[in-house]
């Protein structure tokens, strides 16, 4: 991949909403594979000292940033991106794009009831075709090989998988022999609770500022305090740390 930056030991692809699904939708048309992931900034925070989690993102083949938060630090630290590439978006961007060019996708992830919920939407929103399949997000590592297996007979060319980092990514990474059959594999994080009308998302004007993690937090608190409040210190942090190192 071309237009490439690096900060905090993160490669990132300076690419558009609009030049990532171009760059999607022509390997799909292709039948080769991208392994796509995204990175906001308790990712990148968690990737400084988790080897494996470095080591799955920084190999992928299309690395978007998810958070606002990295569009403004690449600007701080003189690289900047074109734009924030959410996961979220780009997900239902591409589930259009199936509905569209007959592309069938595997949804993995959530609790039953939710991974069940978003395939019924996008099922009445579109068409029942475009599903190839579904699949919890309750396993062990044992059983994932074969779960693996699963989706690519499912005949799937696009796989979203919703489940917390650094599980996902490793998944993806460490399953990617087995999901060859398929054209395009991304974690999506918890946007099937989203999708599902399980967790609402901020509103646009909230998420164009940046306080998306802010939102999710007050509906959230007990839970994503540690996550958000700490996590962000720790990238205002590191931020200025490799502004300033000599």
């Amino acid at each position: 991949m071309n237009n490439r930056i690096k900060i905090l030991n993160t490669v990132i692809d300076n690419y558009s909403m609009s030049e990532t699904m171009e760059l999607i939708s022509g390997t799909i048309k292709k039948k080769e594979q991208i392994h796509h992931v995204v990175v906001n900034a308790g990712k990148m925070v968690s990737m400084q000292s988790d080897k494996e989690l470095r080591e799955s993102v920084n190999n992928s083949d299309l690395i978007n940033a998810d958070g606002q938060a990295v569009v403004w630090a690449s600007r701080f630290l003189g690289k900047p991106l074109k734009e924030r590439v959410a996961g979220i978006d780009l997900m239902e961007n591409l589930v259009r794009l199936a509905h569209h060019k007959g592309y069938r996708i595997f949804f993995l992830g959530a609790k039953e009831e939710v991974v069940k919920s978003v395939t019924e939407k996008y099922a009445n929103m579109y068409s029942k075709n475009i599903i190839a399949g579904y699949r919890n997000g309750y396993f062990t590592k044992e059983e994932e090989p074969l779960i693996a297996q699963q989706i690519s007979e499912s005949n799937a060319n696009i796989l979203f998988v919703a489940i917390s980092s650094p599980k996902k990514e490793l998944f993806l990474y460490n399953n990617k022999a087995l999901l060859e059959r398929l054209n395009f594999i991304m974690g999506v994080g918890g946007s099937f609770d989203v999708v599902s009308g399980k967790v609402k998302r901020a509103p646009i004007w909230m998420q164009k500022a940046g306080l998306e993690w802010f939102y999710r937090f007050i509906q959230e608190p007990k839970r994503m305090w540690k996550r958000y409040l700490i996590g962000n210190t720790k990238f205002i942090y590191l931020v200025l740390k490799e502004k300033f190192k000599r």
